[in-house]
C-alpha cells in the first residue's frame, strides 16, 4: 500500500504483506470456528436424539407402572375379600402364606448357596 506519517510521531511504512499475514490469519480464525461451530452443531444434535430416545424409555415406564398398579390393586382387593370371608377360607389363606413363606425361605437359600 503505501506509506503515511502520522503527525508528530515518526514514520511508518505500511507493507502489503502485513495485510496478506492478517488476511491469512483471518482465513485461518474463520476456518478454526467454522470447525467449532459444526462440531458444536453435532453435539446438539446427539443431546437431542439422546433426550427423546430416554424420554420415550421414561413413557414406556410409566405405562408399565401403571399396569403394574391396577394388577397389584386388584390383587390387593381379592386378598382383601378372602381375609373378610368365612373362617374356611381363612384357613385356607394361612396355609397359603405358610406356603408363600416356606418357598421364599428356600429360594433365599439356594441362592445363597449358588452364590458361593
Amino acid at each position: 500500500m503505501t506509506s503515511w506519517k502520522p503527525r508528530g510521531t515518526s514514520s511508518y511504512h505500511k507493507l502489503p504483506n502485513d495485510e496478506n499475514i492478517l488476511h491469512d490469519e483471518n482465513d485461518r480464525m474463520v476456518s478454526n470456528l467454522s470447525t467449532k461451530i459444526s462440531t458444536l452443531k453435532n453435539i446438539a444434535i446427539e443431546i437431542d436424539k439422546e433426550a427423546k430416545y430416554q424420554n420415550e424409555f421414561v413413557g414406556g415406564m410409566a405405562e408399565d407402572f401403571d399396569s403394574a398398579g391396577g394388577f397389584l390393586g386388584s390383587t390387593m382387593k381379592r386378598l382383601n375379600t378372602l381375609v373378610s370371608s368365612s373362617s374356611s377360607n381363612r384357613k385356607l389363606m394361612c396355609y397359603l402364606i405358610i406356603i408363600l413363606v416356606g418357598t421364599f425361605f428356600v429360594l433365599y437359600f439356594i441362592t445363597g448357596i449358588l452364590r458361593k
